[in-house]
């Protein structure tokens, strides 16, 4: 196929497009850092300029697209979340969504497929009972954003396009997201869980999350929200549990949610509540997880170290 991805430099997007050229596809990388994708890719993938926000010669990457893949978005846990970071953390999900799928609209043979990202903040903050994709949207910042985020990419299924909104958890690496974060007070002996503990944590390696992607492009039948999560939630205390025996360390120093909250604000809110995720589309339509379950994913990541 001719794939079209944008954030194609990032945590996901660097191993996704090593791994469908390496699975025999055309990539094109729209990107605002050309020099960087050119130095990560070389000529493996046709990197095009553009910055989210205008129309430009970018378009006609789509005019030739079997399947479009957008990644963009700022990170979400990196920063405090002001009014300001809120904004940002919208809008470069928001607008640049918008702004694809119109210029697919335009587009005389437009890509069959839409692959857009959103995240399990859809669910909201909900306890115990176990989400699948047919669940109502929760309450709170995260879930008005992945509202708003998805409802840009549902435009596309207007003029034809199959649209898939992948809900992604925690994505378990060494070289981005949540863990490396982790890591550091493990390695100290003073890891453990952030309090309460028993909110539940849903997850995914990323190996996983790749090959979820890879398999949604050739699985014609799926479309709408899917769940990028391992079919094992586990609760806070459980995976800093399994993490200090992965790493031979302790998990005996709890983070107290109030210290998390004085800290990051708002953003606390996303280590100290969750959500148990199911991949109920995901398992239903055949997809096979290569870490279905906690222990032998962190085991794989760590043995890289």
């Amino acid at each position: 196929m001719h794939i079209v991805v944008t954030g194609g430099t990032g945590f996901i997007g660097r191993p996704l497009c090593a791994s469908l050229v390496q699975e025999g596809h055309r990539v094109t990388l729209l990107t605002r850092r050309k020099n960087e994708a050119q130095r990560l890719f070389g000529s493996a993938v046709t990197a095009v300029e553009w910055n989210g926000a205008e129309t430009g010669a970018w378009e006609q990457s789509l005019e030739e697209a079997d399947a479009v893949i957008n990644l963009a978005g700022a990170p979400i846990a990196d920063a405090r979340w002001t009014d300001a970071r809120k904004r940002l953390l919208t809008e470069s999900r928001v607008l640049p969504t918008r702004l694809l799928v119109a210029a697919m609209s335009r587009r005389s043979s437009k890509p069959r497929t839409l692959i857009s990202a959103s995240g399990i903040g859809y669910y909201g903050a909900s306890g115990d009972p176990v989400l699948n994709e047919s669940d109502a949207r929760g309450q709170g910042f995260l879930a008005d954003l992945c509202l708003a985020w998805e409802a840009e990419a549902l435009r596309a299924a207007e003029f034809g396009v199959r649209v898939v909104m992948l809900r992604t958890g925690m994505v378990l690496e060494q070289d981005g997201g949540a863990l490396p974060k982790m890591l550091l007070p493990f390695r100290l002996c003073a890891g453990g869980p952030i309090l309460p503990g028993t909110q539940w944590v849903s997850w995914i390696h990323r190996c996983d999350h790749i090959g979820l992607i890879q398999w949604l492009l050739t699985a014609p039948s799926i479309s709408g929200p899917v769940n990028a999560v391992a079919p094992e939630a586990v609760r806070m205390n459980r995976f800093c549990e399994v993490l200090g025996q992965t790493l031979h360390r302790p998990s005996w120093l709890p983070v107290p949610g109030f210290a998390l909250h004085l800290a990051l604000g708002e953003l606390g809110t996303l280590m100290t509540t969750g959500q148990r995720v199911h991949p109920a589309k995901a398992l239903s339509g055949g997809y096979v997880f290569h870490y279905p379950t906690l222990e032998p994913a962190l085991r794989a990541i760590m043995t890289k170290a």
